[in-house]
């Protein structure tokens, strides 16, 4: 079993536990994770607190879907990764929900599991670099092509050579979403799981671990 200290996102003003995550790394925890909903961000947290920590894994739980493009948050991932010594970045997702995402975001609640579908594969593909990054997607497609367009896009590569293997973790909830999780991701990130519904969460999970 790993230990893992979950921080959350700040209040008010803006402050982090930096005793209690030293002391969470002194004593070998796994991961600090840090959260969003509408005030502080997840990411800007991670890099303060990898440049103060050594070995503590960095983490978000969870990271807004629609609070970035997924050639963002994988940027940000790949670059906090990189300055921390490569290999402790894990990147947890999740679509939060349509109070946040059509109230904070302005964005349309839509299809959330399949834009989460998008989202992942892109990530992936931006940090294997095996080739310029194409993906036609149902919610999210690179190059964009769409109204308004220029016509003008073509498929990139990301400059920085990161770390090609950041573990992708999903926060979800539903059946159909946490099945996707065991199809798609490395980890889930539970919400409301507790003892007397593990045989339900795990049963959706291997159905979804099913279809890799």
């Amino acid at each position: 079993m790993k230990l893992c200290l979950n921080i959350g996102y700040s209040g008010p003003k803006m402050e982090l536990p930096m005793k209690r995550i030293l002391r969470a790394e002194e004593l070998g925890f796994d991961t600090v994770w840090t959260s969003e909903a509408y005030g502080s961000d997840a990411i800007t947290p991670l890099a303060y607190i990898g440049a103060l920590t050594k070995r503590i894994r960095l983490g978000t739980n969870i990271a807004q879907l629609s609070a970035r493009t997924p050639a963002n948050l994988a940027m940000c991932a790949q670059t906090i990764d990189a300055m921390t010594g490569r290999g402790r970045m894990v990147v947890g997702v999740g679509v939060s929900g349509p109070q946040i995402v059509e109230g904070w975001y302005g964005q349309p609640w839509g299809n959330p599991a399949a834009r989460l579908r998008d989202y992942v594969a892109i990530m992936r593909k931006i940090w294997k670099r095996e080739e310029p990054v194409a993906h036609a997607g149902t919610e999210i497609s690179l190059p964009y092509h769409g109204p308004g367009s220029s016509g003008l896009a073509k498929p990139l590569k990301s400059i920085l050579h990161g770390n090609p293997d950041i573990p992708i973790m999903l926060g979800t909830a539903t059946p159909g979403n946490i099945r996707m999780t065991g199809e798609i991701a490395d980890g889930w990130l539970s919400m409301h799981l507790v003892p007397s519904t593990m045989r339900t969460y795990l049963q959706w999970l291997e159905e979804g671990l099913a279809k890799r």
